[in-house]
């Protein structure tokens, strides 16, 4: 058997002139935690929709544990789906919600009630069976919602941005408790959202879409620190882009020198094929960057200090590059009670290991 759990195959969807989707290739191993991320009308949902049975392609072909599917109905396809507004029975108790895919499919009422209960208790609120889902938190019944998905043990969950409707704090308990599932279940999980945090913490690989196409596909590390493009780049975390010139190739590391202030640094590849004169643009996160009072470091970006922000667990400074119409440059360290206090319109400089600037080719 292959370890393919869903294959796609040039699967695409047009409405009228607008591609909604380009032919995609795209194979889900099994038991992978996959999240589709990008930003509105990238493709994810189309995508999701295409392999639901919800929405029927153009052109390609869906397979499902090698069985094409392309054209079949959802409830022929082995498929589980958790959606944002919980979708459960108003009028039947939380069993009763848990246990009506397994009346579905027939299974005698015994054994149905005591597989809704071992669900019950997988998602940690065996207490609850005969309560209603209006006695319940949002969060409890997004859980609930993930026990009925479960209960008949399909070999594909989608998911569509199935923590939207939580606040911060319950979005984030519900992570872990996804994660939790995940391992102990071990089933194919295809997962969408917008949110770039959460498809950071929560996947094995992340397949970031942009007008209708995948981007990027890789694990969250290989797209937050080896961008392929500087859409990947610019939508997967805080970054700084800066534009510049290869002047010397050594293996995967360039030597960049920057249209601003002439500055001259090392840069790893993004594994594109680089040459010297080729144009680029490096890629600084905030966090890798080291800044002190102008003069500290030897070949280094000079700015501005325009505005100091304290997030919670990181500290912002807010540079004026000096470069017309650009953001401000910015850096960020972990707050801490004792950090070097800057004023507003202090000239600083900002350095950085090699490793830890990505040069991007235009």
């Amino acid at each position: 058997m292959s370890s393919s759990n869903l294959q796609i195959s040039g699967l695409g969807k047009r409405y009228g002139d607008f591609v909604a989707l380009a032919p995609t290739h795209l194979d889900v191993a099994r038991g992978e935690f996959l999240t589709l991320l990008g930003p509105s009308g990238s493709g994810k949902t189309t995508l999701l929709s295409l392999i639901a049975g919800l929405a029927r392609p153009d052109e390609g072909r869906v397979l499902i544990d090698g069985n094409d599917v392309t054209y079949g109905a959802p409830y022929e396809r082995d498929i589980g789906m958790v959606f944002q507004n919980y979708a459960l029975f108003p009028h039947m108790t939380i069993l009763e919600n848990i246990a009506f895919p397994l009346k579905m499919r027939k299974v005698p009422a015994a054994e149905a009630k005591r597989r809704a209960q071992e669900a019950l208790d997988m998602v940690r609120l065996p207490h609850v069976g005969a309560r209603l889902p209006r006695e319940l938190s949002g969060g409890q019944q997004q859980r609930i919602a993930l026990a009925r998905c479960m209960v008949y043990r399909p070999a594909i969950i989608l998911m569509d941005e199935p923590l939207g409707a939580l606040d911060k704090k319950l979005r984030d308990q519900m992570q872990l408790e996804i994660k939790r599932i995940h391992r102990e279940l071990g089933t194919t999980i295809v997962y969408v959202t917008h949110d770039q945090e959460e498809a950071m913490t929560m996947s094995d690989r992340i397949c970031l879409m942009n007008g209708g196409a995948i981007e990027q596909l890789g694990t969250p590390a290989d797209l937050y620190f080896r961008p392929r493009t500087l859409f990947v780049a610019d939508f997967l975390g805080e970054s700084n882009l800066l534009k510049g010139e290869v002047t010397a190739v050594d293996g995967d590391m360039l030597t960049v020198k920057l249209a601003h202030q002439g500055v001259t640094g090392q840069a790893l590849s993004n594994g594109a094929a680089t040459k010297i004169g080729q144009k680029v643009t490096l890629m600084l996160r905030p966090q890798n960057l080291q800044a002190g009072p102008a003069g500290t470091h030897g070949q280094a970006l000079t700015g501005k200090l325009l505005d100091v922000m304290v997030t919670g667990s990181l500290t912002k400074l807010y540079l004026d590059s000096g470069v017309p119409d650009s953001a401000p440059f910015v850096v960020a360290y972990p707050t801490r009670r004792q950090a070097e206090q800057y004023t507003i319109g202090q000239p600083l400089s900002v350095a950085w290991q090699a490793t830890d600037a990505v040069a991007i080719a235009e």
